[in-house]
């Protein structure tokens, strides 16, 4: 199965991590497939980057992200938050599945 996770770089106690694809079984900073952006935590606010096309190419191929990688999607705006739920706009019914 293909994931979607961090690879970390940088130097020792400095890291930055780029955003992959990589098969399920390869090591964390091993083989990937694609390099799909980067993500730096240390500055204010922390630094995004992804190539958003080929992010939902993956993820509509069946790629699954890490829980790190999800929650830079969901903040990002490429996917949607579960556990959000849908409002109502005046004048329309929301149909929300029940919880």
């Amino acid at each position: 199965m293909i994931k979607l996770r961090l690879k970390r770089m940088g130097a020792k106690k400095r890291p930055s991590y780029r955003i992959v694809a990589a098969e399920g079984t390869s090591p964390r900073d091993g083989r990937f497939i694609e390099t799909l952006g980067y993500y730096d935590p240390l500055t204010d606010p922390a630094t995004v980057r992804i190539d958003e096309a080929r992010a939902r190419h993956f993820l509509g191929n069946g790629a699954q992200p890490t829980d790190t990688v999800r929650d830079i999607f969901i903040r990002q705006g490429l996917i949607a938050d579960p556990k959000k739920r849908p409002v109502a706009v005046e004048g329309e019914t929301a149909r929300v599945a029940p919880a």
